[in-house]
């Protein structure tokens, strides 16, 4: 049950994204201007980021702006420390698919740590205005631009058949509270199909990596995963030196079809 100023938000949504998604603007490929250097860090971060750089061969501002390149270092460092926790294998090639990606700008990360053969991104909303007059379509295609095998698409992933190797979902909307304050219409608010769907897309021992907001949200999201039938293989609560900035601590789960154990 939904309250009436829910309901009234979820309205006011729902025609923005019905307005934008008719008119489906376009200004062409937006490419941030490279930052080149970071602002300057505390040691420990600084450190963390160096690691990072040298464990991945990557230096992520020399192609995107500061904002861009620190959030692709920490989505870089919740994926090293995930993994190595679940001990997991982190072979390259095969495809990622990335569930609710925004605009995408976190590829480059997605990139470095999976090196993967096929990388795409989806969402529900692909052509939200910003203040610039670009469109998230827009965005996608410059961060993308640098990656031939990936690619941007506009959709809901619970109707899609994407089959994966990796399937990731950073922070995905399973409360209300979650999907209102991203300016989505409660229509959309659909967990059980989007995990359905998830354990529908991933392959053969296939890996579901997710992130949440916080212990409570990821309690919730573990449930909806437990019904669709994965089963956790490994996780990793309490934020990185990275992720310290959140106002909730960092929660990741690593996931696989509970019919493959």
């Amino acid at each position: 049950m939904y309250s009436w100023t829910q309901r009234v938000r979820s309205l006011r949504h729902r025609f923005w994204l019905g307005c934008s998604e008719r008119v489906r603007w376009s200004r062409g490929a937006f490419h941030e201007s490279p930052a080149l250097e970071l602002p300057v860090r505390r040691p420990a971060e600084a450190e963390r980021i160096a690691a990072l750089r040298n464990r991945y061969q990557v230096r992520f501002e020399l192609e995107l702006c500061a904002a861009t390149s620190l959030g692709n270092y920490e989505y870089l460092d919740v994926l090293d420390r995930s993994w190595a926790a679940a001990g997991l294998d982190r072979s390259a090639g095969g495809t990622v698919c990335d569930v609710g990606c925004a605009n995408f700008w976190y590829a480059a990360g997605l990139q470095a740590f999976f090196q993967p053969r096929r990388l795409v991104g989806i969402d529900v909303e692909g052509h939200r205005l910003y203040r610039d007059g670009h469109t998230r379509v827009d965005y996608a295609a410059g961060y993308l631009a640098a990656y031939p095998h990936a690619e941007f698409l506009i959709g809901d992933y619970s109707d899609r058949a994407e089959p994966a190797d990796v399937i990731t979902a950073w922070f995905p909307f399973v409360t209300a509270q979650a999907i209102l304050a991203w300016r989505l219409p409660l229509s959309l608010l659909a967990p059980d199909r989007l995990f359905a769907g998830v354990r529908r897309n991933l392959r053969a021992r296939g890996v579901f990596f997710m992130v949440n907001h916080g212990p409570e949200e990821a309690r919730i999201a573990a449930d909806y995963c437990s019904a669709a039938g994965l089963r956790q293989v490994g996780g990793l609560a309490g934020s990185g030196l990275l992720s310290e900035h959140r106002l909730q601590p960092v929660v990741a789960s690593c996931w696989q079809s509970r019919s493959y154990y």
